[in-house]
């Protein structure tokens, strides 16, 4: 072959490489945009009719919403990522005078509570037993029973940077089948794991608040405004939903931003008191 019909080969070749690189790139994108599409559209709250929604923790990072009329009667707490802060721990052990079991393999803090009963284990939730590293893992399952709350009304939140998917999708369902109330700060949006533990939740509870942390707003995340987002779950068997309200439902006033110093970013519905 001549030296210019090589040249001309090469050029076609490259050309070639270079628009399969540009499809390939399209249809990633596009997956992912329907993966985020996808996610947006398991994560439509309803609202209960009995319901009445308080916020317990911090003013703003560190607080979550719950159906204060339906932790009643309460066994024990579940405190999943503490960090050297746990006011949602502390405002439940004094107020219900229950305790608090709290894990964090990561933050060596041991957060305390004036008139509260903590219970920290050195250790992590995810979806089996022994270590990774220097860090020590078990499952939502063992943990409980370990403390002798299975079949206990337990109240369970969970902030674990993204390791919530796996450990709930190692949870067998008679377990999370029994648990009146999670509240949750879910993270990521990319990783098909996401629906399939919404589904899974989504069996036995009803999605009752969503409120975006500001702290993670990104146009990456599109359709939703960022990448972590508190949710929190009602199980079916105490909680009834309202039909004849508005859904998905209205965002209420009682969500607050994470960073009250940063700008905010959440979807575009209609606020409420509840």
């Amino acid at each position: 072959m001549r030296p210019h019909a090589i040249r001309i080969a090469f050029v076609i070749i490259a050309f070639g490489a270079a628009a399969a690189i540009a499809i390939g790139d399209i249809a990633h994108r596009a997956a992912g945009r329907r993966l985020r599409e996808v996610i947006l559209s398991e994560l439509q709250p309803v609202v209960l009719k009995n319901c009445t929604l308080k916020r317990f923790g911090s003013a703003n990072d560190g607080g979550y919403l719950m159906c204060e009329n339906l932790i009643q009667p309460l066994d024990a707490a579940y405190s999943y990522g503490v960090g050297s802060n746990d006011d949602w721990g502390c405002e439940l052990s004094r107020r219900y005078h229950v305790p608090v079991h709290q894990y964090d393999c990561f933050d060596p803090a041991r957060p305390t509570c004036d008139g509260g009963t903590f219970v920290f284990h050195n250790e992590c939730v995810g979806n089996r037993s022994g270590y990774t590293g220097s860090h020590f893992f078990d499952t939502l399952e063992n943990q409980i029973r370990k403390n002798g709350d299975t079949g206990r009304r337990l109240i369970i939140k969970m902030d674990i940077e993204g390791g919530e998917w796996d450990s709930l999708l190692a949870a067998p369902e008679d377990l999370l089948a029994s648990i009146p109330q999670i509240t949750m700060e879910m993270h990521g949006f990319d990783n098909p794991k996401i629906v399939e533990v919404l589904r899974k939740l989504k069996q036995n509870f009803y999605l009752v608040n969503l409120h975006f942390n500001n702290w993670s707003c990104t146009p990456k995340a599109a359709p939703l405004p960022a990448w972590a987002y508190q949710t929190h779950w009602v199980n079916k068997r105490i909680g009834v939903p309202n039909t004849a309200a508005p859904f998905p439902a209205p965002v209420s006033s009682l969500n607050a931003p994470d960073s009250p110093t940063s700008p905010d970013c959440q979807l575009h519905t209609t606020r409420s008191k509840h």
